[in-house]
């Protein structure tokens, strides 16, 4: 049987990633730290929540950074949230943190104060709650999906790509920004589908039916 292996690097909201893939695929789900489970798995999931430091310090402290660039390459990827961050060259958090590479762009954090210019409304940060997400593009996980759909958000820090065609739907909040990137089989959101509902369950299932191909 296939399996989908979810990342377990001692971050994450790990359990209710794992129920919500359990809930939309009878592929087997795995949460693991094991270098050769997740080098076996037919499909990798990077969730995330907290520090990117802390995240790329025990990420690399596991032995598994190189596991993922091997993953990066080969087979159907999702990242959630710090997942996501992980993927470009560096974030602005904790001093300053290099991250994966794969995707060209930085991780800023929102302006404070935040004011939204249009109303002159001071917004909070973190950005927690529920918020659109415009399809930049078509793509397989937005199958079944409309455009500005609504998604559960939670985070302080944002993804800037370098290049547009790497983002795959924009949220605004304050700023544009890229809540969904995706790169070949790659793909990465800064919303939590496994507390988005419907929408968040049609994106899961989507990634574990994905044969990986844009």
């Amino acid at each position: 049987m296939s399996t989908i292996a979810v990342i377990d690097y001692g971050m994450g909201n790990l359990r209710s990633v794992y129920k919500a893939l359990e809930h939309v695929t009878d592929k087997r789900v795995i949460v693991s730290q094991d270098a050769a489970e997740i080098r076996a798995a037919e499909r990798v999931v990077f969730p995330g929540q907290g520090a990117i430091g802390d995240a790329m310090h025990h990420i690399n402290g596991l032995g598994l950074g190189g596991i993922l660039n091997e993953v990066f390459e080969d087979r159907p990827f999702l990242g959630i949230c710090l997942g996501l961050q992980a993927l470009v060259d560096h974030s602005e958090e904790d001093g300053g943190t290099g991250c994966f590479g794969l995707i060209p762009g930085t991780v800023k954090r929102f302006a404070s104060p935040l004011i939204e210019v249009d109303t002159g409304e001071r917004l909070k940060v973190p950005h927690m709650g529920w918020n659109q997400v415009s399809h930049r593009h078509d793509h397989p996980l937005w199958q079944g999906i409309e455009d500005n759909s609504r998604f559960y958000f939670v985070h302080s820090y944002y993804v800037a790509v370098s290049r547009p065609e790497d983002s795959a739907g924009v949220t605004h909040y304050g700023v544009d920004f890229t809540a969904a990137a995706a790169h070949e089989n790659v793909f990465a959101v800064q919303f939590h589908p496994e507390k988005s509902q419907h929408d968040g369950l049609q994106l899961l299932q989507n990634f574990v039916n994905w044969d990986g191909k844009p």
